[in-house]
């Protein structure tokens, strides 16, 4: 899998999940894709174009209150 470009100091690995032309279905794991038809949500291919919109972030790690710590 080639990487694309580096978005806010991330490298962005291609998949179809959070593509620009693909749709989640109502499979879940499947991807509606307007070049390719219907693919698997971690397949990519050439016309792959980042949308940031679809791309669920990793969850935050939750830090302990330092102020609490002090006491």
């Amino acid at each position: 899998m080639a990487k694309k470009k580096n978005y806010f100091g991330n490298e962005i690995q291609p998949s179809c999940s959070y593509c620009l032309f693909g749709n989640r279905s109502k499979e879940g794991n499947k991807v509606l894709c307007e070049k390719q038809g219907l693919v698997d949500a971690d397949y990519n291919c050439k016309k792959w174009v980042y949308d940031p919109i679809k791309r669920v972030p990793k969850k935050q790690l939750s830090i302990p209150n330092q102020e609490d710590d002090i006491i």
